[in-house]
C-alpha cells in the first residue's frame, strides 16, 4: 500500500472568519476502509483552518505508513502557496505553512491540487457536522447514512405510497453519486495530464468508482 497513490480530500471552515472553526479530511487508500475526521477548532480564520487540515492529514498519513499522496483542497490560496506560486505573508499562516512543508518532506510524493467545493463534498460535510456539534473522531468511516442519504430516506419513508416521491429521492441519490464519480475522474484526468498514468493507477480509480456505487447500493457485490 505504501507505493500506491492515496487519494485525500481536506477542508477547513470558520463561521465568522474569524469565528467557530473546524477542519476535516478523508483518506481513501486502495483496498483499505476510508479513514476520515471532522474536528472542532478554537475560534480562528478560514485560512488557518484550511492549513490545519493539511498539517493534520499529513501527520495522519505518515502515522498510517502512506507514502504517495494526492491531496485535494478547495482552498486555491493554500494550494498556490504550497506550490510556491503565492508568497505566505501572514505570520500565523507562515508557521503552519512551514510545518506542512517540513512534514511533506517525509513522503516520496505529495501532490496538492485545487478542486471546486462541490468536488470536495465529503470533507466539506464533515466540517459542517463538526461546526454543528457533531464532530467525527479520526478513524475508519462508520458505515451509516450520510445526511444527504438520511434526507433521501426520510423523504421516501414519508411518502411510501407515492411513486413520484420515491423516484425523486432516487434521482437525488443518483445525482450525488454522479457528482462524486465525476470529481474522482476529473482529479485523475488532471494528474494523468500532468504526470502520466503512473500518477494515479487506473485500477485505483476503478476501485474508487466501484466503492461509490456499492455505498449507494447501486451494486450489491464486490467485483
Amino acid at each position: 500500500m505504501a507505493n500506491e497513490t492515496v487519494t485525500i480530500h481536506i477542508d477547513g471552515a470558520s463561521r465568522g472568519n474569524p469565528g467557530p472553526a473546524a477542519y476535516a479530511y478523508v483518506i481513501a487508500a486502495p483496498g483499505q476502509p476510508v479513514y476520515e475526521a471532522g474536528i472542532v477548532m478554537p475560534k480562528t480564520t478560514n485560512n488557518i483552518a484550511e492549513y490545519t487540515a493539511l498539517v493534520e492529514v499529513l501527520g495522519k498519513a505518515a502515522e498510517l505508513g502512506l507514502d504517495h499522496l494526492l491531496i485535494h483542497s478547495d482552498s486555491e490560496l493554500m494550494v498556490k502557496q504550497m506550490a510556491g506560486e503565492y508568497r505566505v505573508k501572514n505570520e500565523d499562516l507562515k508557521e503552519l505553512y512551514d510545518e506542512a512543508v517540513d512534514i511533506k518532506r517525509q513522503f516520496s510524493d505529495v501532490r496538492i491540487v485545487h478542486v471546486r467545493r462541490e468536488q470536495n463534498r465529503r470533507a466539506d460535510e464533515l466540517c459542517n457536522l463538526a461546526l454543528d456539534g457533531k464532530p467525527v473522531a479520526p478513524g475508519p468511516r462508520v458505515e451509516s447514512a450520510t445526511p444527504a442519504e438520511k434526507r433521501s430516506k426520510s423523504a421516501s419513508a414519508g411518502s411510501a405510497t407515492s411513486k413520484s416521491a420515491t423516484k425523486s429521492a432516487a434521482t437525488a441519490s443518483d445525482a450525488a453519486v454522479r457528482e462524486d464519480a465525476i470529481a474522482h475522474l476529473e482529479a485523475a484526468a488532471k494528474a494523468w495530464a500532468r504526470d502520466g498514468v503512473a500518477a494515479v493507477s487506473p485500477e485505483m480509480i476503478w476501485d474508487q468508482l466501484w466503492d461509490l456505487l456499492v455505498e449507494a447500493k447501486l451494486l450489491k457485490t464486490k467485483k
